[in-house]
């Protein structure tokens, strides 16, 4: 299998070689090109051509050639209103969709002004509305450059975030996209990324060099899959056809000492174009920390990214897109931790070239070659025994290349994509690990259930000859890794290659006010351990009432989910529970690719032209359902699988277009996430361990929503406010008061507890339940259900609610200067009114993680 697709993408860059030279492909994103002529049929040169989508914003223009032609370049999938104007003629005006990357044809004959003419534009509101059966959000540069958020090395997660109810947000740029822990795929100008795209797994394409978004929440096409859950067709910023030379050079300055800045630099002309993205920051609040204070938190990141683009003709296109990045990183400490000295480094490169050959008007070959790694470097304390209550170090590496082509062909009705996605991933994972407290996972406990006995005990049956009783929470496994009791560190080293191969066949039928899209998913999965196969029909309806401007959708996914890749060798080792047994890796039960069954009903409806709801209901049921299980207080997860999992909620968001410079949108979220044992894979749980049937996991958040309120003066000075809500995750690491009481000192002060008029301090040595007696325990950050009525289902321990607001104010030409260059500043102000939340605590899954206090960013630049 490994010969095919290495013999598979060798002939695909051969072809693309031999038969284009140099030539630059468009990726996901689509090209409108036509004539222009006068009533004789004469050419019309010089006459101008733009569209515009009036909720993202985005708008293109150019110029006709002396013969009449034009073509536009790189426009996100969307609709669009185009218009064509020359001195002499009436405007032409025409409503253009983009859903694929078959070029659309336009011929447009001028009427002679002051003659009648008619237009080819719908009835008012069908500007706004989309006949797609898949809901899914758009997100333009102009909102993503004026979000006033600040997350160093995660503004890509950022923009997502505040940009779709569909997904809750954590700690370090992590987000549950509707009920699933970051299974999101991201495809960047037709190059396909499923593994992790956190800072701390990997390096993120830097926002600076999107142009826009497509952000799929509904059920996905044929074309996508091994994560599904949230699907990121992202169209980068490209320099074909720009005539001039432009970009930007910034400097900003904040709290925590954070510096950076960013160039931008672009060029081209209709056949060679270039984009250049350099960026970098420091911070000294650089991950999201398990105190409200930041301690050990310094860290930085770079980037820089490149696209070239080659048009040689009508015909042929071909795109290279050249990504390196680093991130360097302490890791933060707690009040516990305070002498440990964690870091990490990541490095990331990539390189990915494409081809599009149109062969007719209606055919278009697409090839897109790519090839990437991430290496991730995690590195313990230089004494071990300064790292509590365990040492971890790690070198891993993935490496993912191969191959996605396809074939679109439009004819009459139809919208036809034959493809194929072949790739490997090649991973390397060396890791160790010692425990360095002895009351971490000890042999015996005295009658309080504190650790008790000598640490040369190692058999919990010689706990009563001391007086002690067995510690009934002891795991064998672990044993032999204590450094207390005479243990050596565990060594693991493993390289395996996980092959994938997927072939699929769509089509979007147009009938009437009708769109269907019917399509089928055949995967191959040979992993570690593992050999599956998928077969994957998924159909969607669309129908549009045009009387009233509504949308009304339903669509059906069956799905094949593959596992997590990062850390997936030794997880696949550890069997049920992680480290259950004596002996390291008996017991193993690789993880196994997931199924899952997909339903989505929603609709559009337009108010008027100023006005667009969008609503969505899902359900998902999937068997082998994923997730990570994070190692204590570090940012080293391990992939898990757990029996099943059924997921539901709403999503929407209520979007208005630009009102004389004013534009703002509502999302919202409400998703139940209810997951079954038993789990399979991961290393040491965090926190009290889960127990039963069924419960509700840390992705599970009863309702969530992000406001976005934008002004601008004509093309100068703006305002921006975003105001977030969360109702709160599931906590599962301290299902209730007792489970408080049982933390640390410093673990009580952190979450504000409370009983009796007695407050947990970091001096006054905890509460206990002598302290607290028969008195309810309270928490500040946790809604902490009292001892006995916890329910892991039907009423977990979660995260208190909370309101965060985000204020930007800026100008994007400080002087009102009438030259081509400008001067730009802004300032922007996350979380306003300094609130003290946090996104989980002691999660089993994602760990401590403070929402970030009070940061002011200021911004200089110049843009030309």
């Amino acid at each position: 299998m490994k010969r095919v697709l290495a013999v598979s993408v060798l002939g695909l860059f051969f072809f693309l070689l031999t038969n284009s030279g140099f030539s630059q492909s468009l990726g996901n994103a689509g090209t409108i090109e036509g004539t222009v002529v006068d009533p004789s049929g004469a050419a019309v040169a010089k006459a101008s051509v733009t569209i515009h989508n009036v909720v993202t914003g985005y708008s293109q223009s150019t110029l006709t050639a002396a013969g009449g032609a034009f073509r536009l370049s790189n426009i996100p999938p969307n609709p669009y209103h185009l218009e064509i104007t020359a001195t002499g003629f009436n405007n032409f005006e025409q409503d253009v969709s983009i859903r694929s990357a078959v070029p659309v044809q336009v011929k447009a004959t001028l009427a002679v002004a002051g003659s009648r003419t008619s237009v080819t534009v719908e009835a008012a509101g069908a500007d706004m509305l989309e006949v797609e059966p898949s809901a899914h959000v758009d997100a333009d540069r102009n909102l993503i450059e004026k979000l006033p958020v600040v997350d160093p090395g995660a503004s890509l997660s950022q923009a997502i975030v505040y940009s779709t109810g569909g997904v809750a947000a954590d700690g370090n740029g992590f987000f549950h996209p509707l009920g699933d822990h970051a299974q999101v795929s991201f495809v960047i100008d037709g190059q396909p990324i499923s593994d992790q795209q956190s800072k701390v797994f990997s390096t993120q394409l830097p926002a600076s060099a999107v142009q826009s978004m497509e952000l799929v929440t509904g059920t996905p096409q044929a074309e996508f899959g091994d994560k599904t859950s949230l699907v990121a067709n992202i169209t980068t910023r490209s320099g074909l056809g720009a005539g001039h030379m432009f970009g930007n050079l910034d400097a900003t300055y904040g709290s925590f000492g954070t510096a950076g800045g960013s160039l931008g630099l672009g060029f081209g002309n209709a056949h060679v174009g270039n984009f250049l993205a350099v960026d970098g920051v420091r911070s000294g609040r650089f991950l999201d920390t398990p105190e409200f204070t930041a301690f050990h938190d310094i860290g930085n990141n770079q980037s820089i990214f490149d696209r070239f683009d080659f048009q040689p003709n009508g015909q042929d296109a071909f795109h290279l897109n050249l990504f390196a990045a680093r991130n360097w990183i302490q890791i933060p400490n707690s009040y516990d931790q305070l002498a440990q000295d964690q870091r990490q480094r990541v490095l990331t490169w990539s390189i990915a070239p494409g081809y599009q050959r149109t062969i007719n008007a209606h055919t278009l070959l697409t090839i897109n070659p790519y090839i990437r790694k991430d290496e991730f470097f995690y590195y313990g304390s230089r004494d071990p025994f300064a790292d509590t209550p365990a040492t971890q170090n790690q070198a891993r590496q993935l490496l993912n290349w191969g191959v996605k082509a396809d074939l679109s062909i439009t004819s009459g009705r139809h919208a036809l994509k034959i493809g194929m996605d072949l790739k490997q991933t090649r991973l390397l994972e060396n890791f160790g690990f010692g425990i360095t407290d002895d009351t971490f996972n000890p042999v015996c406990v005295d009658a309080d259930g504190n650790a008790a006995g000598p640490d040369t005990l190692l058999d919990p049956n010689g706990c009563a000859n001391l007086g002690f009783t067995p510690n009934p929470n002891f795991n064998p496994g672990l044993l032999p890794f204590d450094l207390t009791r005479g243990g050596s560190p565990l060594a693991f080293h493993g390289t395996g290659n996980v092959n994938q191969y997927a072939f699929y066949v769509q089509d979007s039928i147009t009938a009437g006010s009708f769109l269907f899209n019917i399509g089928f998913r055949a995967d191959h999965y040979d992993g570690i351990g593992t050999t599956n196969n998928g077969a994957e029909p998924r159909v969607g309806i669309a129908y549009n009432i045009k009387k009233t401007g509504t949308v009304l959708r339903v669509a059906y996914a069956r799905t094949f989910e593959t596992p997590f890749n990062e850390n997936l060798l030794l997880s696949s080792s550890t069997g049920v529970g992680g480290l259950d047994q004596n002996v390291f890796g008996s017991s193993a039960t690789p993880i196994q690719p997931g199924r899952r069954n997909q339903f989505n009903a929603g609709l559009q409806q337009a108010i008027g032209r100023y006005l667009l709801i969008d609503a969505d209901y899902f359900w998902k049921y999937t068997h082998g359902a994923y997730d990570f299980s994070t190692l204590l207080n570090t940012t080293i997860t391990f992939p898990i699988s757990w029996h099943n999992s059924k997921l539901d909620g709403v999503t929407g968001r209520v979007s208005t277009t630009n009102l004389k410079g004013f534009q703002a949108y509502w999302t919202f979220g409400h998703t139940r996430a209810r997951y079954f044992f038993p789990e399979v894979g991961g290393l040491i749980a965090q926190g009290t361990p889960l127990n039963g049937s069924v419960f509700r996991i840390d992705h599970d958040q009863a309702f969530q929503s992000t406001g976005v309120f934008r002004y601008q003066h004509k093309t100068a000075e703006w305002v921006a406010f975003t105001w977030r809500y969360d109702s709160g995750l599931v906590v599962s690491g301290v299902p209730d008061s007792d489970a408080a009481l049982a933390l640390t000192p410093n673990q009580q002060a952190t979450i504000g507890l409370s009983c009796g008029g007695n407050i947990a301090t970091y001096t006054n040595g905890g509460l206990s339940p002598d302290i607290c007696g028969n008195s309810p325990v309270l928490s500040k950050l946790l809604t902490l259900p009292q001892a006995g009525q916890e329910d892991d289902d039907h009423n977990p321990d979660r995260v208190k609610a909370r309101h965060v607001f985000n204020l930007g104010i800026g100008s994007d030409n400080l002087f009102h200067s009438e030259k081509t260059t400008k001067v730009t500043a802004s300032v922007d102000i996350a979380n306003l009114t300094n609130k003290v939340a946090v996104y989980n605590f002691l999660s089993t899954f994602s760990g401590t993680h403070f929402l970030q206090p009070r940061t002011v960013v200021a911004r200089i630049g110049l843009v030309f």
